[in-house]
């Protein structure tokens, strides 16, 4: 796979074949500049290339991704489980942020629901919901423990006066990022975090892992944005059936939640009218967009809206993963021009429809071969080749 968008400054050759020699500081060096530029997209591309003829009546799909959609989205008593841990596992919080009493194990100083919960986008089967619980002081895993023990403490006390079955007997976890209330039909993620402002005091011996805390807090973020731009029905359909692809197609597992929002909101909402675009363009957008290597290196991509920097989601997948990511939409793009929705969308159970030959209406499509390979590895005394392009820092979003 090669860089693409590496351009060679112009020459110089227009004052007199003198180029832009004799300026201060001696002869004009000219570097290589790095533009990474998006890739074609007919969607953008619209008002240049009208159309022809009018859209094809496309409702079959339509109605198969709200099919899919609504078969992703948890039950009504599911949402209702998770819905009331939260609540009792919020409620304890907030009191230790308002009045902790007797508590000083600890000082917490603000309580934020993020995730897929928060944000409306849960999938049925993974009945998680996920708080980022801030504390005043630096994070250690005794806090953390005995936050948890007091979260549960309290919800076992405001138990006894409510008729509760055994089935929904509270039970404490802990991680090495957080600890976990949870009881049959749910699960309450506690994600620890700190202030901003003391990040950087946090010692590996002592405190809690310092990538860790720096993604609770960007699932903040996240959250935040999503609430401000993403808030569409469609977004949300979207970003189900985006993160069930992620989940079938190996080729698709890099793509984390958070990059599944991001692309499903530019997916329907970057256009030149700024209205959402149907369900069903948006799907196919999608894949026509990342056939023609939105996430590979030299493309724009898509910026992240919650870090500073300009920096690009698909910078935190490895070369490889970015290859595989456009080689398996190459393939899929192709079984969905030829109605292949079924097999794509998991109504038909073929996942290797993405790495073996398959005929539609007699067209054979083939997956497409690997761009990139790894160099072979370098001898002794030799520079190491780089995984990644560049670094971006992004964490996956434990919030999800």
């Amino acid at each position: 796979m090669v860089r693409s968008g590496m351009m060679r400054g112009g020459g110089g050759r227009g004052m007199g074949g003198m180029g832009m020699r004799g300026m201060r500081g001696g002869p004009f060096m000219q570097k290589n500049s790095f533009l990474p530029r998006h890739p074609f997209d007919l969607t953008l591309a619209e008002p240049a290339f009208p159309r022809v003829n009018q859209q094809p009546d496309d409702s079959v799909l339509t109605n198969a991704l709200q099919k899919r959609s609504q078969d992703l989205t948890p039950t009504q008593e599911e949402q209702t489980a998770i819905s009331n841990l939260v609540t009792k596992v919020q409620g304890v919080l907030d009191n230790l942020v308002i009045a902790p009493g007797d508590f000083t194990k600890a000082q917490l100083d603000e309580i934020r629901q993020v995730g897929s919960f928060k944000k409306g986008t849960m999938m049925t089967g993974h009945n998680v919901a996920d708080i980022v619980v801030i504390l005043k002081t630096l994070p250690t895993h005794d806090m953390a423990e005995a936050i948890g023990k007091k979260v549960e403490e309290e919800i076992q006390k405001s138990m006894k006066t409510e008729v509760v079955p055994k089935a929904e007997a509270i039970k404490l976890d802990f991680t090495d990022k957080c600890f976990e209330i949870s009881n049959s039909l749910a699960r309450v993620r506690c994600l620890i975090a700190t202030l901003p402002q003391n990040i950087r005091k946090l010692e590996a011996e002592k405190h809690l892992d310092f990538k860790v805390v720096q993604s609770h807090l960007a699932s903040i973020r996240h959250a935040r944005w999503f609430e401000e731009n993403a808030h569409h029905s469609t977004i949300k359909v979207l970003i189900r059936i985006l993160r069930d692809l992620a989940n079938r197609f190996d080729g698709f597992r890099p793509l984390n939640p958070w990059i599944c929002d991001l692309l499903a909101h530019s997916a329907i909402m970057n256009n030149p009218s700024r209205q959402a675009l149907p369900v069903n363009l948006a799907f196919r957008r999608i894949f026509q967009l990342l056939a023609s290597g939105l996430f590979v290196p030299g493309s724009a991509g898509i910026t992240d809206p919650c870090e500073a920097n300009h920096i690009r989601v698909h910078t935190s997948m490895t070369l490889v993963q970015q290859d595989q990511c456009c080689m398996t939409a190459q393939t899929l793009v192709r079984v969905l021009a030829h109605g292949g929705y079924k097999h794509i969308l998991g109504f038909v159970e073929n996942t290797t429809v993405a790495k073996e030959m398959s005929v539609w209406d007699g067209v054979v499509v083939s997956p497409m071969d690997p761009a990139y390979e790894k160099p072979a590895e370098k001898k002794d005394g030799e520079e190491e080749d780089m995984e990644c392009v560049e670094e971006s820092g992004m964490e996956q979003d434990n919030g999800e």
